[in-house]
């Protein structure tokens, strides 16, 4: 019997272990939490890269309801050819940033056929087929749709980009490349019933995972560089006589430097945005997802891409510059519950500090609506998380990007940028430990070295240079997979017309240390530091 009892005491012990082992991303503060300090350095000597004032992007996909992954469909009724253009949370979540970048596109637009006006509209587009390339048989947009997304775009104060069908007119080899030049008669059509209409694009980009090894087919980097060509030739025949010309966007693929390299090489003055995509954590059914996340190894893996980008583009014949055309961390749709969570935000956050700083122009999330990592609930369209860590970042941070180093924890991850139409500087603190509260100073010289700008920052001066203004981010009852985040440790949500709250923050004296508690985020707005990159 005594040994029936210690074997059921181990199981119980064993089953209590495996609980918390599973359970420990529930709170975002341990009751035996721990602190620490230590000073945030910033640079503000000059601006190690610069980023568009609508560096915040997003994509609106082409998937249909029956897009499925690991058994779930998650896409209802967000494609571009059926989602409800009069929701009014979709329309205020819009024009609150004005503007929002969107980047029309995704697999499905290499399937697209554009009814000209002379054609007929088919009645069926994009069914499931397995035998089918991507899945899915052709897809068709009718420009009666096209004038609907445009109207909805001008009231929202959009600015869009459009991802053209670069496999049109090619064959795939018996190799799975696609072969062949790109037939661009069915995109001239669209461009130029675009501006004859009078709609406003901001940027063509061609093709959509076409690029190095690419995804489902292939195309070679010189043909590429070639197709590119001739979109560049249409958009200046096209626009001719227009001031302001829509940019020409390619390859909107992974990176493979070899083949980035020979395209880059190759399109010297007929690009003006190379576009690459990033999902760095692997398939959306892992079950180490938020592991991930809070892994500072992972999240800096990804930086060799985005540094070795920025080398080649440096060292090219090319006045294009990089966007990370589409991003969503956990690709085939993502994860319900965490890359739609406020756990998410960590990465994203991290992923928009991170790519700022290598000089990166514009990042686009993979989705605004649509799957399981919207920054809008698919259904509900109600403001995932992450919406509002977006919105922060698009008010706060500026232009220009200051380098950081935080020799504390590994955990605390730091950005800092000029402030947004504002005097100071913005700082970036994202806490990725559990239960370790970190009192955070911010110096403006190197280690070691007595910084005036420092004193002056922290111990303030006359009227509002005393102060600074914090907002502060964290799960809604310390649950990671929490969709609803707190600022200042209130709810963030709609209201009954589908408003989106106001982002306020709490004035805090400029003499203490800035707290980030456990499993949270920061964004400090401190107008008293002023840098030389930010004059």
């Amino acid at each position: 019997m005594c040994e029936i009892m210690r074997s059921l005491m181990i199981i119980s012990l064993l089953c209590y272990w495996v609980y918390m082992a599973t359970h420990s991303h529930k709170s975002s503060i341990s009751v035996s939490s721990q602190s620490t300090e230590g000073t945030l350095f910033v640079n503000g000597t000059a601006a190690i890269g610069f980023i568009d004032d609508d560096f915040v992007c997003a994509t609106i996909d082409w998937w249909p309801p029956q897009k499925c992954d690991y058994g779930t469909c998650s896409w209802g009724s967000a494609s571009l050819l059926n989602l409800d253009l009069d929701n009014a949370i979709l329309l205020n979540a819009i024009k609150a940033f004005s503007p929002l970048k969107i980047r029309l596109g995704g697999t499905l637009q290499d399937k697209v056929i554009y009814q000209t006006e002379e054609s007929q509209q088919p009645s069926t587009s994009f069914l499931k087929d397995g035998s089918e390339l991507f899945g899915f048989t052709q897809g068709y947009l009718p420009m009666s749709r096209w004038d609907q997304l445009n109207i909805f775009f001008n009231k929202t104060g959009a600015v869009v980009i459009f991802g053209l069908n670069a496999l049109r007119g090619r064959t795939i080899n018996s190799q799975g490349a696609a072969v062949g030049a790109w037939n661009s008669s069915n995109a001239e059509s669209l461009i130029r019933y675009t501006v004859k209409r009078g709609y406003r694009i901001h940027g063509w980009e061609l093709g959509n995972e076409l690029s190095g090894n690419g995804v489902g087919t292939r195309v070679a980097a010189g043909q590429y560089a070639s197709d590119t060509k001739s979109l560049q030739s249409i958009v200046q025949n096209v626009y001719a006589g227009f001031e302001a010309k829509p940019q020409v966007l390619a390859p909107g693929g992974f990176f493979d430097e070899n083949w980035f390299t020979e395209f880059i090489h190759k399109t010297p003055q007929s690009l003006q945005v190379v576009t690459h995509h990033i999902y760095n954590l692997g398939p959306g059914s892992a079950g180490d997802l938020i592991q991930k996340i809070l892994d500072p190894s992972v999240l800096d893996g990804i930086s060799q891409t985005f540094k070795s980008l920025q080398s080649l583009l440096e060292k090219s014949n090319t006045p294009a510059v990089a966007w990370v055309g589409e991003s969503g961390g956990a690709y085939n749709s993502g994860h319900n519950l965490v890359t739609n969570a406020f756990v998410f935000s960590f990465w994203y956050l991290d992923q928009l500090g991170m790519s700022a700083s290598y000089d990166t122009k514009t990042y686009c999330r993979q989705t605004l609506i649509g799957g399981n990592y919207g920054l809008l609930d698919t259904n509900t369209f109600v403001p995932n998380p992450d919406y509002y860590s977006a919105l922060l970042w698009h008010r706060l941070m500026g232009n220009k990007v200051l380098s950081t180093s935080f020799p504390g924890t590994k955990k605390l991850r730091a950005y800092a940028h000029c402030s947004k139409k504002t005097q100071g500087i913005t700082v970036l603190l994202i806490n990725l430990d559990s239960n370790t509260k970190v009192q955070v100073r911010v110096s403006t010289e190197s280690p070691g070295r007595l910084s005036y700008l420092n004193f002056q920052g922290l111990r303030g001066s006359k009227g509002s240079q005393n102060v600074r203004e914090e907002y502060h981010l964290t799960a809604k009852d310390g649950d990671l997979h929490s969709k609803v985040m707190l600022l200042n440790g209130k709810a963030l949500s709609v209201d009954s017309s589908g408003n989106i709250p106001a982002l306020e923050p709490i004035t805090v004296g400029s003499s203490d240390p800035i707290t980030v508690a456990p499993f949270s985020i920061v964004f400090v707005h401190i107008p008293s530091i002023i840098v030389p990159a930010c004059k």
